[in-house]
């Protein structure tokens, strides 16, 4: 067997292999010699049926498996021992007036290559890094939040000012239906507070959405609105009245304090909140961190300059799936998946320059954590070790749990490297401000 490789550029490659007789012929016999020890043909005994007749009814069918089995071992291995960084799979290249008949056999395959490129992480760029803080009227509010929650619930027939009220807004041509708990001082008009005024179970309140709330982004929590659609949108919805309570809240006291946080654990307001500014900031944290990491991934792809081999990813992507695509398919395909395909190239780059890599023993830590977190959230808050243990040791048996916490600690690895390497432009904002600058508002 010999294999050769012809370079057409820098991104695409013919390799040549040439099969002869010798290098299939003594696997084929074999193969039929197996079929012919169990071969069950009308006429004749079990393994005592003529090769001649074995070799006219399956001859050509193991001929071609297993030209086919050695030529994909023999690329495959040729791939890796020539160090080759292939896109896609070969494509092997049609012949038309290929005769299985002859005894010696030349297949071409076309290879997409890798391109070469460097990454410069320290360029010189717009991004912004933002800490996000809980400023004080987020924690006033929280704090109000949980006196309402933990108070005293007391229903009432008509609605007056401060009560809160269960019902459903709905459109049916926008496709609005979200039932929510509301409290009037979500409005932004006074007018649409009044209209609610007097209102019992039952009653219907025509609101209009434009400027109902102080934050357009309210829409989306309250309606259920996408993003897209927020901005402007100018239709009415019905608000309709299920439910009418008001609430004695709850007192601020020790009592209070150790039911939300354990005995002992916070004893005045001012521990409550910096309890809830911690918790929060926690949360605002990680939003920050993927805001941050998806902004210096659009950095990159849009400022790390290389060709691909578009031609025959094109003609591979034809290729790859259940039902093979059109050219133009295949075009909208590349068009949708080439900034995925450049940032996977520019992560893999910097993962191999930077040596980051996860080790099983990280893998089971962050796992642990993982799951004592979700332990507490359901009132766990001091699990044993050998129940954590063992919980991780029933994840980890699933691959497709290893592959995606992998992912998710890589993914932390790189945010770590970029604050490490990029230099970004650090701000301070409200968590209302950061919803602002994330959707470039």
């Amino acid at each position: 067997m010999n294999i050769t490789r012809n370079n057409v550029d820098a991104l695409n490659a013919i390799v040549t292999v040439e099969v002869t007789k010798d290098d299939y012929a003594g696997q084929v016999e074999k193969v039929l010699a197996d079929y012919r020890k169990n071969a069950s043909i009308p006429g004749f005994r079990k393994g005592a049926v003529p090769m001649s007749l074995i070799k006219k009814q399956y001859g050509k069918a193991v001929l071609l498996d297993e030209v086919n089995k050695l030529l994909q071992n023999s690329l495959n291995n040729y791939l890796v021992e020539e160090k080759l960084d292939i896109l896609g799979n070969p494509l092997p290249k049609v012949t038309e007036d290929f005769n299985w008949d002859a005894e010696d056999y030349k297949f071409e395959f076309e290879l997409g290559l890798a391109p070469e490129f460097n990454v410069d992480l320290t360029a010189k760029n717009k991004i912004t890094k933002y800490t996000i803080v809980a400023d004080d009227k987020m924690l006033d509010e929280q704090v109000e939040r949980i006196q309402k929650q933990y108070g005293k619930l007391i229903s009432k027939e008509k609605v007056e000012e401060g009560d809160d009220i269960r019902g459903t807004f709905s459109n049916e041509e926008k496709g609005i239906n979200n039932s929510v708990n509301i409290s009037l001082d979500i409005f932004k008009r006074k007018t649409d507070v009044k209209k609610f005024i007097g209102k019992k179970v039952g009653d219907v309140v025509a609101l209009g959405t434009k400027g109902l709330f102080d934050d357009d982004h309210k829409l989306m929590d309250y309606l259920r609105v996408d993003h897209d659609d927020v901005h402007g949108l100018d239709v009415e919805v019905n608000f309709t009245v299920e439910e009418i309570n008001t609430s004695e809240k709850a007192e601020l006291n020790q009592e209070l304090f150790d039911k939300l946080f354990g005995a002992g654990n916070v004893t005045s307001v001012e521990e409550v909140k910096a309890k809830i500014k911690e918790d929060a900031e926690q949360q605002f944290a990680a939003q920050a961190d993927q805001k941050f990491l998806n902004d210096v991934t659009e950095f990159l792809i849009e400022n790390t300059k290389f060709d691909l081999p578009a031609e025959f990813l094109k003609k591979w992507i034809q290729t790859v799936g259940e039902n093979p695509l059109t050219e133009e398919q295949a075009e909208e395909e590349y068009a949708k998946s080439e900034n995925g395909l450049r940032y996977q190239l520019i992560e893999g780059k910097v993962i191999v320059e930077n040596n980051l890599q996860t080790t099983f023993d990280e893998l089971k830590d962050f796992t642990a954590d993982l799951i004592k977190k979700q332990m507490a959230q359901f009132g766990q808050m001091n699990p044993t070790d050998a129940d954590v243990d063992g919980i991780v040791a029933r994840v980890l048996s699933n691959q497709e749990e290893v592959k995606r916490l992998s992912e998710q600690i890589m993914s932390q690895k790189m945010v770590n490297l970029f604050k490490e390497k990029v230099s970004a432009t650090t701000k301070e904002v409200s968590y209302q401000d950061f919803i602002k600058e994330m959707y470039g508002e």
